[in-house]
């Protein structure tokens, strides 16, 4: 295979993947203003801090509305992460490899861009809000069971499996490290809605309902960070992204450094213990994290796409 139909498969996903998490972000956010009494709702300002878009936001937008945010992360072109970007990215990334990918797999990821740009306008409303990004995660869901069903799982999906799992790993740790913190007004008593804000992190990635049902256990910093951190069952958890990706890795040539890369990692969280985290501590963890998926995603570009 070569090296650049490989990296557009690896690219794919990822954009996939970034265009489905910023969509489950707006929902919950969205959901979470209604939760939380007006005086303390966290407002919008921690959806721009997860996608990494601060300087680019304030230098188009004063203030952070909900339609301003919502608009940028939705359909604002000069934002490269915006879900109408990602999702024309990938589009861009499929189509010059249209002979190696599922036929029904191009038409569904181009009926979902054209239907996505369309109707943007009804992301933004608040009433239409709901149904516009639900519909969007269902074909990006139904995009990946169609890969996972006609797909070869040769060395090109082994690319398109990693591409995910290291950007669900990323947003992963971006979401507890926004989330996580005390988002609430200066001299606001938090404990009353940490239950509402953890919550809110869970549902941000479709885990609550898993949470409560593997981990009987009450919602709170210590259960929430050990299942979204440790966990190897739930699809989204950094640990069973990481084992998926190790996995991947040793389907490909040459990877003995890769999967190094990617069980160090692993062996970093199997010993963590979130109950000796306080914030600046989880904070500083993430950072770690995150420089170091930073590093695998160039071990991995520098072996397969741009090898010298």
């Amino acid at each position: 295979m070569l090296s650049r139909v490989a990296q557009n498969i690896y690219w794919l996903a990822r954009y996939l993947e970034r265009a489905e998490n910023t969509a489950r972000l707006i929902i919950v956010s969205t959901h979470l203003q209604l939760d939380l009494p007006k005086a303390v709702r966290p407002g919008w300002t921690p959806l721009i801090a997860i996608t990494g878009g601060d300087e680019l936001y304030q230098n188009h937008y004063r203030g952070y509305s909900e339609a301003d945010v919502v608009r940028f992360l939705i359909n604002d072109e000069r934002n490269p992460a915006s879900i109408l970007n990602s999702l024309k990215y990938a589009r861009e990334n499929a189509r010059t490899m249209r002979d190696f990918l599922p036929r029904d797999g191009w038409e569904l990821l181009n009926e979902t861009y054209r239907r996505a740009r369309s109707d943007a306008y009804q992301g933004i409303m608040q009433r239409s809000r709901y149904a516009y990004l639900s519909q969007l995660i269902q074909s990006i869901q139904a995009l990946t069971g169609l890969f996972s069903g006609t797909m070869t799982h040769d060395a090109g999906y082994a690319c398109l499996r990693i591409g995910r799992n290291l950007e669900r790993a990323d947003m992963t740790t971006r979401i507890i490290d926004v989330r996580s913190g005390s988002q609430l007004p200066d001299g606001t008593e938090w404990e009353p809605y940490e239950g509402v804000q953890w919550i809110s992190v869970l549902r941000s990635m479709g885990a609550y309902q898993m949470f409560r049902r593997q981990t009987q256990q009450a919602v709170g910093w210590s259960s929430v960070l050990k299942f979204l951190f440790k966990d190897r069952q739930f699809p989204r958890a950094f640990a069973f992204c990481l084992s998926e990706l190790a996995y991947e890795l040793q389907a490909l040539p040459n990877s003995e450094e890769q999967v190094a890369q990617a069980e160090e990692l692993l062996e970093r969280i199997s010993q963590l213990d979130p109950e000796q985290l306080d914030p600046n501590g989880l904070h500083q963890l993430v950072d770690d994290l995150q420089l170091d998926l930073g590093l695998l995603h160039q071990a991995i570009s520098q072996r397969y796409f741009t090898y010298q």
